[in-house]
């Protein structure tokens, strides 16, 4: 599948693939950029930078500038150094392209990885679709089923009352006569009564 097709964006999925690059003394800065023909949007996910195995026992700084509109304020992201920190875990930082990677000190190599999402975007149209499909489904789930109201429910209860009382009529007629003893001290468990 290529990025730049065009299909139904409801049945894509957002894409991510595995991103990374190197800086050192040779190239001190790196660029993300996508090409404006790709029409979904886009997102650098960050998830480690580390030195590599021939660093030397400096501090490597690596700073991002992220490029809207018209300023460029670099932001350091690490700080590392091969006997302290030689990787720094950086979860879920996410950056909207373009995005820059300047080594500012040391002299690498350092890597930087994360992966590279892509979203389709939806036109307004297929939003404002996805909106009230959406609103339909949380009004379905909320609204809870009731039993039909009708003469099906009455007629089980009644069927119950009569099953009931046919039942009470049969332990009745089994019943017999005399009553058993009451419960008392020794009465009807087999015992033989005291002598007086």
């Amino acid at each position: 599948m290529s990025l730049t097709d065009s299909t139904d964006s409801r049945s894509e999925k957002p894409v991510s693939i595995l991103w990374g690059c190197e800086l050192s003394s040779g190239r001190s800065s790196y660029t993300f950029q996508v090409p404006e023909e790709w029409h979904c949007e886009q997102q650098l996910v960050l998830r480690t930078i580390c030195l590599g195995e021939t660093a030397r026992d400096e501090f490597h700084v690596v700073e991002v500038v992220a490029e809207d509109g018209d300023s460029r304020t670099p932001v350091p992201l690490a700080t590392l150094k091969p006997s302290v920190l030689p990787t720094a875990t950086l979860a879920g930082l996410e950056l909207t392209p373009p995005v820059t990677f300047c080594l500012r000190a040391g002299s690498g190599p350092v890597y930087v990885s994360g992966q590279h999402v892509s979203m389709p975007t939806l036109s307004s149209d297929e939003e404002d679709e996805e909106e009230e499909e959406e609103e339909e489904e949380e009004a379905a789930e909320e609204t809870p089923k009731k039993p039909p109201k009708g003469s099906s429910a009455r007629k089980g209860s009644a069927a119950k009352k009569r099953k009931l009382e046919k039942e009470d009529e049969l332990r009745n007629s089994l019943a017999p006569e005399d009553p058993l003893p009451s419960k008392g001290r020794g009465a009807g468990r087999g015992r033989k009564a005291p002598k007086k």
